[in-house]
This record gives C-alpha cells, structure tokens and sequence, in this order.
C-alpha cells in the first residue's frame, strides 16, 4: 500500500491550513498513495489553547468535516484527518478528534486522543487538560488496500506514544498499522520521536506511520517534524525534518508476513 504522512506548519486562520493541506493531500494522490495521514491540529495550531473552542464542530458536519470529507471523494483516497476539535457536553472543552474518510468521503471511524499532553521544564508548559477532554476508546479500522490485503489499522495521537500498553492492545487485536498524527514540541521531539516510533513498531511488529507539524509557527511554537514511515523491523522508510511536505512510502503485506513469521514474537507473550 501506498501511503502518505503530510507534514504542515498550520497557523491561527483555518481556511489558510486548509488550502495548504488541500494542496499536499492533492499531491500525495497524484503520486499515487492510497492514504494519506494529516498532522495534529492540521486545522488549526492558534496563539492560545482556547482558539481550539471557537473551530469546534459537532460530529457529523462542519466545515472541517465537509472539507475532509469532499478532499477524500474528489482524490478518491482514505483520508485520516489528524485532529480538530469535536464538541463535547462541557462547552469550555472539546474532544481532539481523529476522523477517518474512505474514498467516499464517508466518516467510517473516530477516534478521541485518550492521553493528554502536560510538559513543564521551567522555559516551557503545555497542559491539554485546560481544554480538551481525553477519550476513552482504542479504535480500529479496516482499510483494503489496491493489492487485496485488508489492513487493520489502529489509530493514535501524539502523546498516546508514549503508552505502549494501547499499542500492544492493537496488537493483540490484529493491528498491521498504527497512525501517529503528532504535534510534538521540538524539545521532546528532538529527544524521543524516533526512539517512540521505531519501537512501536518493533514491539508490536506493525507498521507505523506519523504525521508531523514541522517548523517555527504563528504562536512562537516550535514543533520538532521529522513526519516518517516505519516498517515492522523498525526500518525507517521515508522521513522529512521540517516544513511542509508530503512523506511517501510502501507498505508491503508480504514482508510485514514474513518478518512476524521469522520472529512470532507476538504469539510468545505470556503476560
């Protein structure tokens, strides 16, 4: 399967992330991939957490939604969106939502980033719980790809990686592929992104592919990039440092078979 993990550098105004994901998810499907992975907050990475309140969409419709939903029929590509702000009871917090369109611009899995990012080294502080909601379901999908096989394909966001235990839980369940839409800052991106990754990978001998914000944005944040697509065996596939741009690489059935077939190491868990 062909696949894309589009990096941005998305600032405060909505319709200008738009135009320009509208532009890479375009050029991801005139190289033919087959699904393409926006980036965390694709739609909006603004000068205050709040901003994520004035964009929310109730599920089922919204401009973002609409947006996706039209990119996926006109391409004719899965589309995963990265995240925007879903609407929950609470009217000072919102979900950080992960949609899935397939070809039809049909929305055919959701899922809301569990764990919530908090960092505070004294230069730096972050904390998601003063807007979001966290979620409470893994999510699956099953997605056929051009060559017959049918992936199935786990969805995470950013902070998520670094619990593994909901990685292994896809696992478990058959996963071939694990989505990774990031917004990592540069200071534990710098640090950790591609340790996280590659291991995941490794440890749960699936694909992984991740979807980066990448570059110097609007609000002074400096998020780290480095969009990549990793293999089963822990082998980076394709991978870009910063700015925006498009990540293309294959992933093959047969070899992600023949690696769990050399190293069963899923079936020897005892715990």
């Amino acid at each position: 399967m062909h696949i894309a993990a589009i990096q941005m550098v998305s600032g405060a105004r909505l319709d200008d992330n738009l135009r320009i994901a509208a532009d890479l998810l375009a050029q991801a499907a005139n190289q033919g991939a087959e699904l393409a992975l926006l980036p965390e907050y694709f739609c909006c990475l603004g000068r205050r957490d709040t901003d994520k309140l004035t964009i929310q969409e109730h599920f089922g419709g919204g401009p973002i939604q609409d947006f996706l939903a039209a990119q996926a029929r006109t391409l004719g590509i899965w589309i995963v969106g990265g995240t925007l702000p879903l609407a929950s009871a609470q009217p000072d917090k919102v979900y950080n939502s992960s949609l899935v369109l397939d070809p039809q611009g049909r929305c055919v899995a959701r899922y809301d980033k569990i764990h919530l990012f908090r960092f505070d080294n004294g230069r730096e502080a972050y904390d998601e719980s003063r807007v979001l909601l966290p979620g409470t379901q893994p999510v699956l999908f099953e997605l056929p790809s051009r060559d017959g096989h049918r992936w199935r394909v786990g969805l995470s966001v950013c902070y998520d990686l670094r619990f593994a235990e909901l990685y292994r839980a896809y696992a478990a369940q058959g996963a071939d592929l694990l989505l990774v839409p990031s917004a990592f800052t540069y200071t534990t991106g710098q640090a950790h992104w591609e340790l996280l990754l590659r291991a995941r990978a490794v440890e749960n001998l699936c694909c992984v592919a991740a979807a980066a914000q990448g570059g110097v944005h609007e609000n002074g944040r400096h998020t780290w990039g480095h969009s990549m697509v990793v293999d089963a065996w822990g082998t980076v596939l394709a991978q870009q440092a910063q700015e925006p741009g498009v990540v293309l690489a294959d992933l093959d059935a047969g070899r992600l078979a023949a690696l769990r077939a050399q190293l069963p190491a899923l079936q020897h868990r005892v715990v």
